[in-house]
This record gives C-alpha cells, structure tokens and sequence, in this order.
C-alpha cells in the first residue's frame, strides 16, 4: 500500500496471543475484578500480614525500609460465590514435571482441613507448563496424605485436577470450573 510520504508498512499478520506472560496472580485478579464488577462474585486477594519497623519519606511518598511478617499467611485469595465461602492458594512452577510440595507451607495445609471440616470451598489454582488447573483440597489432600513425595506429578494435575482454559473475559474463568466440581455443573 502506498502511504504518504512515502512510508512503507509492511502487512502484519493479526495473531492474539491473548494473555501469554501475564503471571497468575495477575490473571486472577482480573477475573476477580470482573466477577464482582457482574456481581457474581466477591473474591480477593488477600494480604499478608506484615509490621512496619522503619520508614523514610521522598518526593514519591513513603518508602518501607524495614518490615516483618506478623503471621503465617493462610491462602492467597477468599471470599464469597453462591452463598459458599470460597478460599485458594496460586502457584506457579516453572517446573516441567512436578510442582515441588515445599510451595505449600504446613500452616497453608493445616488451614484447607479446616476450610474443608468448615465446608467451605477451598482449593489450589496452579499453573504448570503453561497451563492452569484447579485442584481441589480434597484431592490436594489425599495426595500428601498418601505419598512420600516431594511433588506432585504434572500427570496428577491432567489426572485429577481441572483446566481453567484462558479467554478474554474473564481472563480465568475458574468459577465454571468451581461450578462443575462443587455445584454439579449448575451455574
């Protein structure tokens, strides 16, 4: 095409790679924002608890220069869908294989038991080789429950967990994962 000037562009193919390099957390957070911006549901990341020790100020504001952490976090993400308390843990692996156990702390594991005897919802969201699955606590449980292991297998997750496929909106649509495995398919 000619264009003024003499410009040249070249024709560029118009291939989506939609949300490649995005980190999970980030990904969730936006298929939370858009849960609750269609009021389905109320979920959020929750913070880690952490004191502040010293500060100093510059022109951008507050700078944090000492801090610790108050108490053990419980899981990343809680909070409302369906009239059910929802909570989960996201992890990521670069690893090919096995996502190493040492990602979940005993507090996290003693905490989904009682998530679990409270019946709530509670499950992990981990991403390996590239895709999400949804694992639930209960199969999460069993597994360390069960094994030795240090990790579980990446073919555990094709096995027993869930695959979030990713769109645009919302970008990890988890919840019709959570609608199948917990309510029966009934969203």
């Amino acid at each position: 095409m000619q264009y003024p000037n003499n410009i040249v562009k070249k024709k560029t193919s118009t291939v989506s790679y939609g949300n490649r390099g995005m980190d999970l957390e980030n990904l969730l957070n936006l298929s939370n924002s858009y849960y609750e911006e269609r009021n389905i549901a109320l979920i959020f990341k929750k913070p880690t608890p952490v004191g502040i020790v010293d500060v100093h100020y510059t022109t951008k504001g507050k700078v944090i220069d000492k801090a610790y952490f108050k108490a053990p976090s419980t899981l990343d993400y809680n909070g409302l869908y369906r009239g059910k308390y929802i909570e989960f843990e996201a992890k990521e692996t670069k690893m090919k294989t096995s996502f190493p156990l040492h990602n979940i702390h005993p507090h996290q594991i003693k905490h989904i038991r009682k998530v679990i005897d409270h019946d709530g919802i509670v499950f992990l969201v981990v991403k390996i080789q590239q895709l999400v699955y949804l694992l639930d606590g209960q199969v999460f449980l069993s597994f360390i429950d069960q094994t030795k292991r240090q990790s579980i297998p990446y073919s555990y997750f094709v096995e027993h967990g869930h695959l979030i496929k990713e769109k645009i909106d919302p970008p990890l649509d988890y919840l019709k994962v959570v609608d199948q495995i917990y309510f029966g398919g009934n969203s």
